[in-house]
């Protein structure tokens, strides 16, 4: 079994059709967003998704050059470049998050606007490289703070502006869950450029 394989697993590749996340679709169906990435886990521990998509980021990376990463597969989409991109600006929002939920009492969670962010941080002009290891580093930081909460901080919650109550152990399976789901997508996008060469 690949090592992709044993992330995603097979038959959770064929429930990615939502990976194009950039329409934004947990607005309306908040439920079914959440309910879409919690299947994509089936069943496997988060924390051990977490601990390697840095990895399975970096064999992307390593693999392929810059101006492929860059190569826009569809109009209206991101490059895989991009995804890595807004992979880094989620580990930085959820970082955030889980900082003010620990601090705060049901505090508020803002949404962003994903497509403005990858947009105006100029992600596709980044490096690859660059964006691994912003990654990486933030993936790091944060993974420290969620190995050492009790059972009863997994319970505190934000009240999310789009989705409503959120609490750290929904946030900690909808971030695997996301990972997964933009892997997958890397990888779609990358085997369409090579169709397309």
């Amino acid at each position: 079994m690949g090592y992709w394989t044993f992330l995603v697993g097979e038959d959770s590749r064929r429930e990615l059709a939502m990976t194009s996340a950039q329409s934004g679709p947990w607005v309306s169906a908040p439920e079914a967003y959440r309910q879409k990435l919690f299947n994509l886990l089936a069943g496997r521990d988060p924390m051990q998704i977490l601990e390697q998509t840095s990895s399975v980021l970096a064999d992307i990376v390593g693999i392929h050059p810059v101006a492929f990463l860059r190569t826009r597969p569809f109009e209206g989409k991101w490059t895989p470049n991009e995804i890595i991109g807004h992979l880094t600006d989620s580990e930085w929002v959820y970082g955030y998050r889980l900082r003010v939920i620990l601090s705060e009492e049901d505090p508020a969670i803002l949404g962003t606007k994903q497509d403005s962010w990858v947009a105006s941080l100029h992600h596709n002009e980044r490096e690859p490289s660059e964006l691994l290891e912003i990654f990486r580093t933030l993936r790091v930081l944060n993974l420290a703070v969620w190995r050492e909460l009790s059972p009863e901080a997994f319970e505190r919650s934000g009240q999310h502006n789009e989705r409503g109550p959120e609490s750290l152990s929904v946030m900690l399976r909808m971030l695997a869950g996301h990972d997964l789901s933009h892997l997958d997508q890397i990888s779609r996008y990358i085997q369409a450029i090579k169709q397309q060469s």
